[in-house]
């Protein structure tokens, strides 16, 4: 039997396979059926307790006193299927996998004999994970681990995956009789995803409101936008991947008196457990062949435009790195209470378009700040999400433990 680790495959020495999960408390397991652009065919393809039962792939409940499982029959699988992704979530509302350590076991579906076991380190704040994958490579099916961590639940895996799922609305409360107080609500259920039937013909929906400051997922389908701290954009427009290339510049103004300041522009690379890979800067302006490649130093700030450029080529970022960490410090040791107009920004390589753009609204005397990070989907999509979040760092290698953490 292999342990296998977050990354590695085997192939599959039998034709029917299942995956069971199993951790110290009750989970929810699913399974996905994907094709070639890593969506499902519609939610038929979508296989749970409420549905176990898809082509080729088919849900088993343990009941609680045995783990839920995942089967795949892989002759059964349809030619236009190229994976199948299992999935699992805690069944209780709101419990994250902090100090619930799941194991994953692929096993022969016809014997029993277990062929793998996989256990995704370092989890938290993780609500569902998409835990293992069978896939279809040149005619021969494999596994592979996988460990990819969401904190919205099986509902935010499902949607990813070009699922429909909806959250039963809470009963509306009676009115209380008079004299009597008003008892409390009982909370819904925790949402559970639910196949919506196909519905019939309706006049368009409104336009759906904004993002609440702060929070929330933008795209970029109506053109540039301005992030807050904290706000995410999805780099992909009409629902297809927006860009292959993009360049990430920093600027600033240099001190209103005194000497310059020389800020220094920085993007870190990390794998799926948040491991450092590579980090770019003035010192090392091309990591990753060349898929990332700094612009070289600016010592003053001075000048219009950008000061800093780091061009980024998202096609060619190997599938090892999953996430890149933009920030800036300042190696004079002045602090950022002393600098103006801290910003960064996203473009388009090819037409230099600004995409998305966050700019420090305030800052804090310290000598580093993590301004944004790309973060790669599990779909190949990515995101970028304004951090702005001040540390005392000087240099990149400072800023490494850090980033991590933020990640």
């Amino acid at each position: 039997m292999t342990a296998m680790t977050p990354g590695s495959n085997i192939p599959l020495t039998a034709t029917r396979v299942a995956v069971d999960v199993a951790a110290p408390v009750r989970l929810d397991v699913s399974g996905l059926l994907l094709t070639a652009d890593g969506k499902v065919r519609s939610d038929d393809d979508f296989i749970f307790y409420n549905q176990p039962s898809g082509p080729g792939v088919t849900y088993r409940s343990g009941g609680g006193a045995a783990p839920d499982a995942i089967s795949v029959d892989t002759a059964a699988v349809p030619p236009g299927i190229e994976k199948i992704v299992v999935t699992a979530s805690p069944d209780a509302a709101g419990q994250t996998f902090q100090g619930i350590e799941p194991t994953a076991t692929l096993r022969d579906a016809d014997t029993g004999a277990a062929l793998a076991t996989f256990t995704p380190p370092q989890l938290g704040a993780e609500t569902a994970l998409v835990v293992m994958e069978i896939y279809r490579r040149a005619g021969q099916w494999k596994a592979r681990a996988v460990g990819q961590g969401y904190a919205d639940g099986l509902a935010g895996i499902a949607t990813d995956f070009g699922v429909s799922v909806e959250e039963p609305a809470p009963a509306p409360a009676a009115a209380p009789h008079p004299g009597v107080p008003p008892q409390p609500v009982t909370p819904p259920p925790a949402m559970q995803p639910q196949v919506t039937p196909p519905a019939p013909a309706a006049p368009p929906a409104p336009p759906a409101a904004a993002p609440a400051p702060g929070t929330g997922k933008v795209n970029l389908d109506k053109g540039r936008v301005s992030l807050q701290k904290n706000q995410t954009v999805s780099l992909v427009k009409g629902g297809r991947p927006l860009l292959s290339q993009v360049k990430m510049g920093l600027g600033w103004e240099p001190a209103f008196r005194g000497a310059d300041i020389d800020l220094d522009a920085s993007v870190i690379a990390y794998g799926p457990q948040r491991n450092h890979i590579d980090s770019c800067y003035f010192g090392k302006l091309a990591i990753l062949n060349g898929a990332v490649k700094h612009s070289g130093d600016n010592l003053t700030g001075e000048g219009a435009g950008d000061d800093e450029v780091i061009v980024v080529d998202l096609g060619r970022i190997p599938q090892e790195v999953t996430g890149l960490v933009f920030t800036v410090n300042s190696f004079s040791g002045q602090k950022f209470t002393d600098v103006a107009k801290a910003y960064c920004r996203l473009l388009d390589a090819a037409t230099d378009e600004e995409l998305v753009r966050f700019d420090l609204t305030s800052a804090e005397p310290q000598t580093g700040v993590l301004m944004a990070k790309l973060i790669r989907q599990y779909s190949g999509e990515w995101e970028m999400t304004a951090m702005g979040d001040f540390l005392k760092a000087r240099t990149v290698r400072n800023m490494v433990k850090p980033a991590a953490q933020a990640l």
